[in-house]
């Protein structure tokens, strides 16, 4: 096999110029998982789900003084999900596939199916953890020399079509973005403008309406070898998807301190504006983190913003974290205190209720078994409020509580250069 890629590898780089590379390497990532109260309360006396996924991914990079590609195979299952003697299963998809001209050393242009990835994650991230992940079809036009500046234009189809623009993915209809970065020394500013149309369904009107929401903020970094501080704060404003005014906003603050070289800890504070229950607006207040990976944030458990929360009463978030690292291991102790941004109406005695939500402990250990090999495990705990059954669905004094082990091995399997 090896032999085999060789001789295609020279038989594709013969015919390039001075450089180019080619690079083959694959990902496999089984995680067991068991689940008892799991992105939202569990319900009384419910059972407990236990199951085994599984990411496997190949990847073919190539790269010349003007071109860079990626293309990215990925097939995501459940053990079990089908039978032994299956002929297909309609369960592999590309992940990535997209080329980068390079014009000159600073200007480039992007286009195809990719991983968007800026700053924190907080409004475009992989969402690695998912097993699927995320990826967008854009176009990115890119400068990098001094500072960075990015603009992103997306627009969506489900199908090729000869007289209509509907569109019912869940997704957005057409994108358009524009990112900055810029390093001075210990700090580095970011700016993000973001325009975002969904489609909008009016009963007995046509054409179909696409409604913007804009999303404008900033994150802000100072970072020394012992001390790090960040900020954001990010405004929405527009048409949600369901045609009403959009006025929301969300900001955060991280601290970080490296105590010495094994241990660290870090915390803060989030705030993402929401919907009064108690006396509602004709406003959505209510801040979505839009294509963020949210699984790194508000807790592992993910019973905010993932796939959920959306439209509802926001969220305040407490949170400290200590890391120990010593040679292969790693080691983390997350604790989440969440509130409520917006009142919340107790559904029996009609006023409103405590803001609380109660308290999250997430725990994780990881072994780097070798170079290509990394053996994790985490257990979280929630400890639910009485008000987070109003918001939930579930038994809030049940345990609710979730724990997983991961193997994930990432070989290179071959690489080339001239």
């Amino acid at each position: 096999m090896k032999k085999a890629l060789t001789l295609l590898a020279l038989a594709i780089l013969g015919t390039i110029g001075a450089y180019a590379q080619l690079t083959v390497s694959a990902e496999y990532r089984p995680r067991a998982e068991y689940r008892h109260g799991y992105k939202t309360l569990a319900a009384t006396d419910q059972e407990n789900a236990f199951f085994i996924s599984q990411r496997t991914r190949l990847n073919i990079m190539f790269n010349t003084t003007k071109l860079k590609t990626k293309f990215s195979l990925q097939d995501i299952r459940t053990w079990g999900s089908q039978p032994q003697l299956v002929v297909a299963d309609g369960l592999t998809s590309i992940h990535e596939a997209w080329g980068e001209l390079l014009f000159t050393d600073a200007i480039s242009l992007k286009v195809g199916r990719q991983e968007v990835i800026y700053d924190d994650h907080r409004i475009f991230g992989s969402v690695g953890w998912a097993q699927q992940a995320r990826s967008h079809d854009l176009a990115i036009l890119k400068y990098e020399k001094g500072f960075k500046l990015h603009l992103g234009l997306g627009w969506n189809q489900e199908k090729e079509q000869l007289n209509t623009n509907y569109y019912t993915v869940n997704n957005y209809k057409t994108i358009q973005y524009l990112w900055f970065n810029k390093k001075f020394g210990k700090y580095a500013l970011s700016l993000l403008f973001l325009n975002n149309g969904r489609e909008h369904i009016t009963l007995g009107k046509s054409p179909r309406q696409i409604n913007y929401s804009q999303t404008i903020g900033q994150r802000s970094v100072y970072k020394t070898d012992k001390f790090s501080a960040a900020l954001n704060l990010y405004l929405q404003t527009g048409k949600d998807p369901a045609d009403n005014d959009l006025s929301a906003f969300n900001t955060r603050i991280d601290l970080g301190y490296k105590i010495n070289s094994k241990f660290g800890i870090s915390g803060g504070y989030e705030y993402l504006s929401g919907n009064d229950m108690v006396d509602p607006d004709s406003k959505n207040k209510a801040f979505t983190p839009l294509y963020g990976t949210n699984h790194k944030f508000n807790g592992w458990m993910d019973y905010f913003y993932v796939g959920n929360h959306a439209n509802s009463v926001g969220l305040q978030d407490i949170f400290v974290a200590l890391t120990y690292s010593v040679k292969n291991w790693k080691v983390q102790l997350h604790n989440h205190y969440f509130l409520s941004a917006a009142p919340i109406k107790d559904p029996v005695k009609l006023d409103e209720a405590s803001s609380g939500l109660g308290n999250e402990i997430d725990m994780s250990v990881n072994y780097k078994f070798s170079e290509y090999v990394n053996i994790s495990a985490g257990y979280s705990h929630m400890i639910a409020s009485e008000s987070m059954g109003f918001i939930k669905t579930g038994d809030y004094e049940e345990t609710n509580n979730w724990a997983w082990l991961m193997i994930s091995i990432k070989p290179t399997l071959f690489k080339w250069s001239k």
